[in-house]
């Protein structure tokens, strides 16, 4: 069963985002993990996956059960268009990164809400998350600026997820 989304669209960048989920202004999901008290798994938004373009590899540089907190390094991604650490949005401690990205990376672009998370952590979301109202007017607010910079959207791509 689909998840209940919520559509944004500005300009040429169109996506949906599940309502339920919360979202950190650094472009991560978090959703609660169905069946398992306080584990949240944490993802990229499609804003994030389109400015990085197709990931081709990632590694994590947390153990099992780790302290982790918001802006902490957990470890990094590779994509064609870029490479970039992956930081912690979430209170608590590391449960494990995605093992199905070792076989197919590419699932972070092609399916980010479900198949494509990063890694969990048992604990919470951190105290400036926003719900899906919240990340798509702060989304609007990014992307007008990156307009008014002449940055234009062609890293945001032009297709709906």
């Amino acid at each position: 069963m689909p998840l209940p989304t919520v559509r944004f669209k500005h300009a040429r960048f169109s996506a949906r985002f599940p309502e339920s989920y919360r979202y950190s202004r650094s472009h991560y999901w978090m959703a609660e993990v169905d069946g398992e008290e306080n584990v949240w798994r944490v993802g990229f938004t499609k804003f994030a996956t389109r400015m990085l373009g197709e990931l081709v590899d990632c590694e994590w540089q947390m153990n099992l059960g780790d302290a982790v907190e918001p802006g902490k390094n957990v470890g990094w991604v590779e994509g064609f268009k870029a490479a970039s650490d992956v930081y912690c949005v979430m209170n608590g401690n590391f449960v494990g990164g995605n093992p199905y990205l070792k076989e197919d990376a590419c699932v972070v672009r092609t399916d980010p809400y479900e198949v494509g998370w990063l890694y969990s952590v048992h604990g919470q979301p951190e105290a400036e998350s926003l719900d899906v109202h919240g990340y798509i007017e702060y989304l609007s607010t990014i992307i007008h600026r990156m307009a008014e910079a002449g940055h234009g959207e062609e890293g945001a791509g032009n297709t709906e997820a």
